[in-house]
C-alpha cells in the first residue's frame, strides 16, 4: 500500500511515522516543509520517501497523489487567520481533490474534537467564534462533504493531546506540564466544575495505524473521536497531585459567578471563544475510542502515565 502523509514532522506525525515504519511494510511518502525536523529514522527499512514541500504548493505532487492508496492528512496551521484558512481549509481540500477517487481506498483526515458538541455533532459556536484554528477546522469539516472522495474519508477528532519526548516534539499541552507540576501545591486545593477527555499522541498513532489496514465498514461511522474516558477537572487535579506526592487535604470550590464579577469589575477582556469555553465547561463526547477499542494495548491510559511520558516525575525525598 502506498500512503501519502502530511504533517509528519509534528508531534502526532512523529508517533504516526514511527509506528507505520516499525509495524507495517507499507510504502510511505512523508511530505514536510523541513525534513531536518523529523527525528524518526527513515533508513530502518526500504520504502520510506521524504518529500520536501509546503501545503501551499501541494499541486507539485499532483501526479504522485494520483498513485496513492491512502492519504493521512495531519498537517495543520496554528498561524495567522490567512494562513490558517489557506492550509486548514483550501489546501487540505485541494489535497483530497488531487487523489484518484477510483484508486484511493481511504483518506484519514485529522480534525479536532473542539468542533463537536457533546453529541458529536458540529458545534456551531466553533464555526462562529472559534479561534482561527478551531474555526478553520469547522469550515473544512463542513466543506469536505461536497468532495467526490467524501465516502472514503475517515475523520478523526483527537481530544486533548499529550505527547513528546527527547526525540519527538512536545504537544502544546505536554509542553506546559512542568509548569503544572510547579504550581500543583496551590492548584491541588482548588475545586472546579468541568470535565474533558485526553489522549496521548502514541495512542492516536496506534488507532490510525489500525484504521489504515481496517477502514470503517459500510455500516460503521467514519467520524471517530479519539480519547480516554472523560474525567472531571477535580479527578484530574487529584491524580496529578497524588502522582507528584502532594495529595489534596481539602478543596476550595471555584465559583464561576465570582469569576464573572471579577471579569466585569476589572474590565478583563476575553475572546468570545474563551468566554464560551469557560461557560461550556464540560467538553465530553460520545463513543470515544482508544487503541483498546480495537483490541490493541493502550499506551498512556492514565494521567500519571502522561506526566511520566513527559519526563515529569515526583521529586525524590532527600535521605
Amino acid at each position: 500500500m502506498r500512503i501519502f502523509i502530511t504533517g509528519a514532522s509534528g508531534c502526532i506525525g512523529h508517533y504516526l511515522v514511527e509506528t507505520l515504519i516499525e509495524n507495517t511494510d507499507h510504502e510511505l511518502f512523508l511530505m514536510m516543509r523541513n525534513p531536518a525536523k523529523l527525528q524518526v529514522s527513515v533508513d530502518q527499512r526500504p520504502g520510506i520517501h521524504v518529500l520536501q514541500g509546503d501545503m501551499r504548493e501541494i499541486a507539485q505532487f499532483a501526479d504522485l497523489l494520483k498513485t496513492m492508496d491512502t492519504a493521512i492528512l495531519v498537517a495543520t496551521s496554528w498561524g495567522d487567520p490567512k494562513e490558517s484558512y489557506e492550509i486548514n481549509v483550501e489546501k487540505t481540500l485541494e489535497t483530497m481533490s488531487l487523489l484518484d477517487v477510483e484508486r484511493c481506498q481511504q483518506v484519514i483526515y485529522f480534525s479536532t474534537a473542539s468542533i463537536l458538541d457533546r453529541d458529536n455533532t458540529p458545534l456551531k459556536e466553533a464555526g462562529e467564534i472559534g479561534t482561527d484554528y478551531v474555526r478553520t477546522k469547522y469550515i473544512c469539516h463542513q466543506k469536505l462533504q461536497a468532495l467526490a472522495i467524501t465516502p472514503k474519508v475517515t475523520t478523526v477528532f483527537p481530544t486533548l493531546v499529550f505527547g513528546g519526548s527527547e526525540t519527538k516534539p512536545y504537544s502544546h499541552i505536554s509542553g506546559g506540564l512542568p509548569e503544572v507540576a510547579k504550581y500543583i501545591s496551590l492548584i491541588r486545593f482548588l475545586s472546579a466544575d468541568g470535565s474533558l477527555h485526553y489522549i496521548h499522541a502514541k495512542d492516536i498513532a496506534d488507532v490510525v495505524r489500525h484504521l489504515v489496514d481496517n477502514p470503517p465498514g459500510a455500516e460503521e461511522s467514519r467520524e471517530i473521536v479519539i480519547g480516554n474516558p472523560a474525567k472531571t477537572a477535580n479527578e484530574i487535579v487529584e491524580e496529578i497531585a497524588t502522582y507528584l506526592g502532594k495529595p489534596p487535604i481539602f478543596r476550595i470550590p471555584l465559583s464561576f459567578a465570582l469569576a464573572d464579577i471579577v471579569i466585569k469589575v476589572f474590565n478583563i477582556r476575553m475572546a468570545e471563544w474563551d468566554r464560551f469555553c469557560m461557560d461550556y465547561r464540560h467538553f465530553t463526547y460520545e463513543n470515544t475510542v482508544t487503541p483498546s477499542s480495537f483490541g490493541l494495548e493502550d499506551n498512556y491510559p492514565s494521567i500519571k502515565d502522561v506526566f511520566r511520558s513527559a519526563g515529569v516525575a515526583p521529586k525524590q525525598k532527600l535521605k
